[in-house]
């Protein structure tokens, strides 16, 4: 079960890693290994990337564009 708060998750990203995937979820942090390099919005891209295929939702960074520790947004589809 996902920490999600006010559709809100908070989220630290491993970049370059062999596979994108849940590593763990620690306490309301969930820990997020992601299978594209940090340079160029490429590891930004792979997490939402991830988020739509997994739990088929779309999601934004609100926080953390530029860092390893983000929160990332849930839309949920209305209607």
């Amino acid at each position: 079960m996902l920490p999600i708060k006010d559709n809100k998750i908070s989220i630290h990203v491993i970049p370059n890693a062999s596979a994108t995937e849940i590593k763990d979820i620690s306490g309301n942090i969930v820990h997020i290994r992601i299978a594209a390099p940090p340079d160029k919005n490429k590891a930004n891209a792979e997490l939402l990337k991830f988020f739509k295929k997994e739990f088929k939702l779309k999601a934004k960074i609100v926080s953390g564009q530029k860092s390893r520790d983000k929160i990332i947004e849930l839309i949920y589809n209305r209607g």
